[in-house]
């Protein structure tokens, strides 16, 4: 009795919950249930997250699409100049969906996969059955196999680009963009009509090897300037707008001519430059490493 008379008990201490709430150093109380409400906000914004979209790229992307999938229609109508141009306003719209993303700072993993399969329909599919329905259906099913390597190597092409767009330089693509090689079809269509009432064997022909060689070009290990460094928004030199109003003026004299021109350059170019100046400058570094370990 002395001693709990000694130590009476505090009348004015609530009892202590264990494990129920944490005390923050401001006052805050933090509950279990709290945290779990937290946590289920914070997994549903990252839903939302992966399913929004960047509306205005992605836009621009389903454009070049559905110029693709309106050069099919038009192909297999018969209105051959008509599809050419659907895939040249296709490759434009491409070019753009790039930068406005980055523009915009509106680039995401959805973009690149949706600009991907928007390719493949624009510059895969689209170009292989152009070149069928004009010219390789002369050919049978040989025609068919040509315009399928096409169509395959161009997936094949994308699927690289897709997996290797983090590991390799930036300056150079490995093997013949997709883009740029719907656009040497075309081109090639209206260059062919100059001579192909004429000369219908040898357009069957050419037709065959570009359609065909081209195709083995996206996959290979060719090196194809990028123009990725020379940012069009920025400061260049003043001889770059000459330039540019030169090629524009030989282009606007005879486009169908200087239009395929053009494409047979950039070709040629990768091919000079990775079985040519590329060897040479491998061996020329060589042999100062060599001289130097000497």
């Amino acid at each position: 009795m002395a001693s709990q008379a000694e130590n009476p008990a505090p009348q004015d201490e609530a009892p202590v919950e264990t494990g129920a709430r944490d005390v923050g150093t401001d006052g805050s109380v933090d509950s279990a249930d709290s945290r779990r409400r937290g946590g289920l906000r914070g997994r549903l914004n990252r839903l939302k997250d992966r399913r929004a979209v960047y509306l205005v790229p992605n836009t621009i992307t389903c454009t070049s699409m559905f110029f693709g999938f309106l050069s099919i229609i038009w192909a297999v109508q018969g209105r051959f100049s008509d599809a050419c141009l659907a895939l040249l306003v296709s490759a434009l719209m491409d070019g753009l969906d790039g930068k406005v993303a980055r523009l915009t700072h509106s680039a995401s993993e959805f973009g690149v996969q949706f600009d991907s399969l928007a390719d493949l329909v624009a510059f895969g599919l689209a170009p292989a059955v152009l070149l069928f329905q004009w010219q390789l259906a002369e050919l049978g099913r040989l025609g068919v196999a040509i315009a399928f390597v096409y169509a395959a190597c161009g997936a094949l092409r994308l699927a690289r680009f897709n997996v290797n767009a983090h590991v390799g330089s930036k300056r150079y693509f490995v093997g013949l963009p997709i883009p740029a090689g719907s656009c040497t079809l075309v081109c090639f269509v209206f260059f062919a009509e100059l001579f192909r009432d004429s000369l219908p064997t040898l357009t069957l022909i050419m037709s065959a090897v570009l359609t065909f060689g081209v195709g083995l070009l996206m996959v290979s290990n060719v090196r194809y300037f990028s123009f990725k460094e020379y940012d069009i928004f920025r400061a260049h030199p003043y001889r770059f707008l000459v330039l540019f109003l030169i090629l524009l003026a030989l282009l606007y004299s005879q486009p169908k001519v200087v239009g395929f021109l053009y494409c047979a350059i950039y070709i040629v170019s990768g091919l000079l430059y990775t079985l040519v100046l590329l060897p040479r400058h491998t061996n020329v570094q060589l042999l100062r490493t060599s001289s130097t370990d000497e």
